[in-house]
């Protein structure tokens, strides 16, 4: 099975980085509001970047990698 992180952009332009093993499912719960807290009063929220890993591990470790980032650094991986 394969694990993805991605990031989301929020309604209100702010970043949510995380990770699932199913992305369109994943945007389609929070966008229900269902999803995390943050995102449940930042409405809509769209997918703009993600990537696969093999393992759940190796994605939560992107994931933590990604979130120490900078707001230009994650912009600037999302336009790759």
């Amino acid at each position: 099975m394969s694990y993805y992180v991605y990031i989301l952009r929020c309604a209100d332009g702010s970043l949510y980085t995380g990770s699932t093993t199913d992305i369109q499912r994943r945007e389609a719960v929070h966008n229900q509001g269902c999803g995390a807290k943050y995102t449940r009063g930042r409405l809509p929220v769209q997918m703009i970047y993600s990537e696969e890993h093999p393992d759940r591990a190796a994605a939560q470790r992107r994931e933590a990698e990604i979130k120490k980032l900078k707001r230009a650094a994650k912009i600037a991986l999302a336009s790759e």
